[in-house]
């Protein structure tokens, strides 16, 4: 995985314990480059997350001559992509979702399995020789009492001040699982999507999946492929579904070109596209969105990538049901006042940012949870605090993220007061 250096200084409390150890390496590389470079006393960045929002920000501040140490809080980089489930690929090309400074493999081929994600993210750290530092989770961000930077509260009591923070913790980041009526009262089985794996424990069985953006649909057609004996996709919007490869033009192709028109120009756009290349699903209870595709993903909501819901739905494999309102008498209750009484319940209801109690307290956040500004702009009441990967653009998170790690790098040179190694090319 990734090695790290040895510490600045044996005194130094801006270190955290266990950054001289390497991660999964044996350790070599650390030694040798320790053994060249001049011991180091100002602060480092930190970059808190060691997801691919984490691992691009180190590599693209390194890359600039800026020492970056990622916190990880478990013991691997990439922990949100290992725990998704089997089926998922990238909905984004491989070409359009690499990390500066390292390409994926052609291997990987054009559709990127999770595994083979998980695979790129830790030879990224290991080919940068980032600074992972696993096993300490950041619980809150103060400004410096001396004003010159942030202190960092952390696992084990530690305390660490940098010169400038990186929140990377991801946009996946706590299951919500909505506080239906009857919920805690509820026999079957009951989990939200994060905790679903492969369909083989709901082989044979009737189950209910509630939400359909990508996760949810995604769900349930490997639910029907591999043998439950109803799948039922509970739908309170009807989405605007695309389809993710045309005649060999990617779905995200088109989204970058349009990524900054005028929303309502792209609405206008979208609408006789959709009719030309996804079927009117209507009769089996999914009609066309009648807010625009554009208008829905500025609300948040982006548009659902065709990968198999299409047929299951228009072949009655997928049964479209209303939104879920609740639970009574061991039965899920649903919005048009009918009852149904599944097996299992998979909630593909998202997830928090869960910022409040990291970064809250510094007024940084929007009423939504979201931080108010990202990328290479920082608040205004909190210079030197970066986000990156709390958007969901149509335009592929990955491809938003190897960009604004570049943006985020050249500004925090721009900015001074680092600590500077030797830039990697």
């Amino acid at each position: 995985m990734a090695d790290s250096t040895t510490s600045t200084d044996s005194t130094d409390s801006t270190e955290p314990d266990g950054a001289g150890e390497p991660d999964g390496a044996d350790g070599s590389a650390s030694r040798a480059r320790a053994a060249v470079e001049p011991v180091r006393r100002d602060r480092p960045v930190y970059v808190i997350g060691g997801g691919p929002g984490g691992l691009a920000a180190a590599y693209a501040l390194r890359a600039q001559g800026v020492r970056a140490v990622v916190l990880e809080k478990s013991d691997r980089v990439g922990a949100s992509w290992r725990g998704h489930y089997d089926r998922l690929h990238l909905h984004t090309t491989r070409r359009l979702s690499g990390l500066p400074g390292l390409a994926m493999p052609r291997r990987f081929g054009r559709w990127v399995a999770r595994d083979d994600v998980v695979r790129y993210l830790e030879k990224y750290a290991e080919y940068h020789e980032l600074e992972v530092v696993t096993g300490v989770e950041v619980s809150r961000v103060e400004a410096a009492a001396d004003g010159s930077g942030w202190l960092l509260r952390a696992t084990g009591g530690r305390e660490l001040t940098g010169s400038a923070v990186v929140v990377a913790t991801g946009y996946n980041h706590t299951p919500h699982l909505p506080d239906w009526p009857g919920r805690e009262d509820y026999t079957g089985e009951l989990l939200h999507a994060g905790a679903y794996r492969d369909p083989a424990p709901y082989a044979g069985r009737d189950v209910l999946v509630v939400g359909v953006g990508n996760t949810g649909a995604e769900i349930a057609v490997d639910l029907v492929e591999g043998g439950a004996s109803r799948v039922r996709l509970a739908v309170r919007t009807a989405p605007h579904i695309v389809r993710r490869s045309t005649a060999g033009w990617a779905a995200q192709f088109s989204a970058i070109a349009v990524r900054h028109l005028p929303v309502a120009l792209v609405d206008r756009l979208a609408r006789p596209m959709a009719r030309l290349s996804v079927p009117d699903l209507s009769a089996h209870g999914l009609p066309r969105p009648d807010t625009g595709l554009y208008s829905r993903v500025n609300a948040g909501s982006i548009p659902v990538q065709d990968v198999g819901l299409i047929d299951a739905v228009r072949k009655g494999r997928v049964e479209i049901v209303a939104a879920v309102e609740g639970f009574e008498d061991g039965k899920v209750v649903l919005a048009d006042g009918s009852r149904v009484e599944p097996e299992a319940v998979v909630a593909a209801t998202g997830y928090r940012r869960a910022l409040e109690g990291l970064v809250g307290h510094l007024g940084v956040l929007d009423e939504r949870g979201k931080p108010v500004v990202h990328g290479a702009r920082t608040p205004k009441n909190a210079p030197g605090l970066y986000f990156t990967g709390f958007t969901n653009p149509i335009s592929g998170m990955l491809r938003e993220i190897a960009l604004d790690a570049q943006k985020i790098a050249k500004v925090v040179v721009r900015r001074g007061g680092v600590e500077r190694t030797q830039a990697r090319a």
